[in-house]
């Protein structure tokens, strides 16, 4: 019989960024995080109204019993027309965090993004990015943030300082800050060498990191990134994120949703949505900690017939397939027989060992089926008359105006969308969106 062997559970160490990417900076969201501007007391808007998140005790937690908050969302919801991607979110993100948002495809994680970037008004709810209503202060919000959207939305003909220069001019960079901040970004993202080069003619990697400069040339305070490393090569992926340490030990505030769960352990705060609801929110190794029984690691000779015979066993709460592995979450007072269970099928158990869980585990366990959990962003309709949505516009781009005298909301029975806008990583890659719209 294999027998189970268990594996040290490590030492928890600081919560957040690893050392190698954000040296003593790591896990202290607050201290060092840039405090409010001038005037945001005046901007400020009364605290909103409604019931906390769902959360354990975080970083987030802390900063926001001191007010520190860059995001703070209650009741947030968006439909398009019988669906609903965004139910009543309870949020808030402290100044200085990376905030990673995760969620399985159709969560709404795109969705919720675009409404903090003010691309989308919400149907109902609100949310404050550094005390200003996205919904009623738009124009306020928009200077303070940069958002990045899921594809690449610069200038395919343009080459990667003249997509620069563009984008800052529109948001009103000075010409000569203009040139100066855009050689530092070229210079800080190994793109200097390429500055005279098409944008169509760069990588994956240099296309995100291209997007990257071009959304800090006005040098927000808030990060919106929506999964912004799909896609890419481990490497650039990699440099990527080293890239977002930076700006974390400049105090810069980055909330992105990521498919990857290596990603998702280098942040300092984690949310996890599903059908539209955020289920929970803490830091990684709080929310690792949520995670009921034993991580069982099941090396077999046969992965996929063999889950559905161990997640029958009694004592199991989960069995998915890894490779040659099958991943068991054990609750039973007993090691499970492994070998009893799997030998009818002709599927033979190589070794068992326990695992310390992963965020990998976390996001299996709170993605588990749940009833009612069917909607998704990709069903969302396009509005009567329009084209299917692909992206956002590019960054810097503001969406057309509101006329004088439009409210800044739709009505509350509107019935048509709004027609305005564990171990060492893995780095593996993914081709999978959100919003893989036709």
């Amino acid at each position: 019989m294999a027998e189970v062997q268990a594996v040290r559970r490590r030492r928890p160490g600081r919560v957040g960024l690893p050392d190698d990417a954000t040296g003593d900076a790591a896990g202290r969201v607050a201290d060092g995080a840039r405090g409010p501007r001038q005037g945001d007391s005046a901007l400020g808007r009364p605290a909103l109204q409604g019931r906390g998140s769902r959360r354990v005790d975080s970083a987030t937690g802390q900063a926001a019993v001191a007010g520190q908050l860059a995001v703070r969302a209650r009741g947030l919801r968006r439909s398009f027309g019988e669906t609903t991607a965004v139910a009543g979110v309870d949020l808030d993100v402290a100044r200085g965090a990376v905030f990673g948002l995760l969620g399985p495809d159709g969560a709404g994680k795109s969705t919720l993004i675009r409404l903090l970037a003010t691309t989308l008004l919400p149907d109902a709810g609100d949310a404050e990015v550094f005390g200003m209503s996205v919904a009623d202060e738009a124009k306020a919000v928009r200077p303070r943030i940069g958002y990045m959207s899921q594809r690449f939305s610069l200038y395919p003909d343009l080459s990667v300082r003249e997509n620069m220069d563009f984008f800052a001019t529109i948001r009103g960079v000075p010409k000569a800050v203009r040139r100066v901040r855009g050689e530092a970004l070229l210079e800080s993202m190994g793109l200097a060498e390429f500055a005279g080069r098409q944008a169509m003619h760069l990588s994956g990697g240099m296309k995100q990191k291209l997007m990257l400069a071009t959304t800090l040339m006005h040098e927000p305070d808030l990060l919106l990134l929506d999964e912004p490393t799909t896609g890419v090569d481990p490497v650039s992926r990699r440099e990527f994120w080293r890239i977002l340490a930076d700006l974390h030990r400049d105090g810069k505030t980055v909330f992105v949703a990521t498919p990857y769960m290596d990603e998702a352990e280098r942040c300092t705060d984690v949310a996890f949505l599903d059908a539209g609801t955020i289920r929970q929110t803490g830091t990684p190794d709080q929310l690792k900690a949520l995670v009921p029984g034993r991580l069982l690691e099941v090396r077999v000779s046969d992965s996929r017939a063999a889950a559905p015979v161990l997640a029958a066993l009694p004592g199991a709460l989960s069995a998915h397939p890894l490779g040659d592995t099958v991943r068991l979450l054990w609750d039973g007072d007993d090691d499970p027989d492994v070998d009893g269970a799997l030998a009818p099928s002709g599927v033979e158990a190589l070794a068992v060992r326990q695992l310390v869980p992963d965020m990998e585990t976390v996001f299996t366990y709170l993605a588990e089926p749940a009833p009612g959990n069917g909607e998704s962003d990709e069903a969302a309709p396009s509005p009567v008359g329009e084209p299917a949505r692909d992206t956002a516009p590019p960054p810097g781009v503001e969406p057309p105006a509101r006329r004088d005298g439009e409210s800044a909301r739709p009505p509350a029975d509107a019935s048509q969308p709004d027609q305005s806008a564990a171990g060492e990583p893995v780095w593996a890659e993914s081709g999978q969106t959100e919003e893989a719209r036709p």
